[in-house]
């Protein structure tokens, strides 16, 4: 198994996640939690990987923000695409771009961060535990893991709703390769067992449309949408919506050693 490299589907990536009403909670959920991480952190820039930081949405508004920002991608498309929105924002001065892996981030790194972003990768990538634990050894004490990850629960429920059951008698393999459908919907609780395994301290979740994708009426999703994202924001941290997100963002923080007496 390899992990995914999108160079061949950037553009659709774009239009099918970014270009719409539900790229958009994405974007805003995930943003509420970066700030409420941030504030937990020292004040002042921190040093920030974005790893599989894709066309660098994210990344590009930290940067606005003083952070300094390391973007990784294993594609040399995406490396482009965040190249030239760092340079539309007026940001890459804050900004270092490297085609690698996530797996390949401690040797190209000096210094520990405070801050690492893993956005919608775990669930591209054949050796997750791996990954984890390399992120973990990248941050400094106390620094925090922002993880989302496509979450397995989401897709049944969202399999269901569709009377898709073939599929899920089919243990939920996709029958086409190169789709953005994600290899390796992941299992919430397992992700959490991996994390502690790690030696990270989950702090918080959140579920990322929660609802919106089973709305029977698609045109709400847009004509009411300032409405659903109330809505998104209302119920995302309560269980048990959160917990059928079709995403799930996890907090998680590595301890600060204490010396011994």
């Amino acid at each position: 198994m390899q992990d995914r490299n999108f160079d061949d589907m950037a553009e659709k990536f774009s239009q099918n996640i970014y270009g719409t009403t539900k790229g958009r909670i994405r974007q805003a959920i995930l943003g509420e939690e970066l700030a409420t991480i941030l504030a937990t952190l020292p004040a002042g820039a921190r040093r920030v990987l974005d790893a599989g930081g894709g066309e660098g949405q994210m990344a590009c508004t930290l940067a606005a923000d003083g952070h300094q920002v390391l973007l990784c991608d294993l594609s040399a498309e995406m490396i482009e695409r965040a190249k030239r929105l760092a340079a539309e924002k007026g940001v890459s001065d804050n900004m270092q771009f490297a085609q690698i892996s996530a797996q390949q981030v401690a040797d190209y790194l000096d210094t520990p961060v405070d801050l690492v972003l893993f956005h919608a990768v775990l669930e591209w990538v054949a050796e997750p535990e791996k990954i984890l634990s390399r992120l973990y050894d990248i941050l400094h004490p106390g620094g925090v893991l922002s993880l989302m990850f496509y979450n397995l629960h989401g897709l049944t429920m969202r399999t269901l709703t569709l009377g898709n059951f073939g599929y899920l008698q089919a243990d939920l393999k996709k029958r086409k390769k190169k789709t953005l459908s994600p290899d390796f919907p992941r299992d919430p609780e397992q992700v959490y067992r991996w994390l502690t395994a790690c030696g990270f301290h989950i702090e918080s979740r959140a579920g990322i449309r929660v609802f919106h994708d089973y709305m029977r009426d698609k045109e709400k999703q847009s004509e009411r949408f300032d409405e659903v994202l109330e809505m998104e924001k209302r119920y995302c941290r309560q269980e048990p919506f959160l917990s059928l997100g079709r995403y799930i963002h996890v907090t998680a923080r590595k301890p600060i050693e204490k010396d011994v007496l």
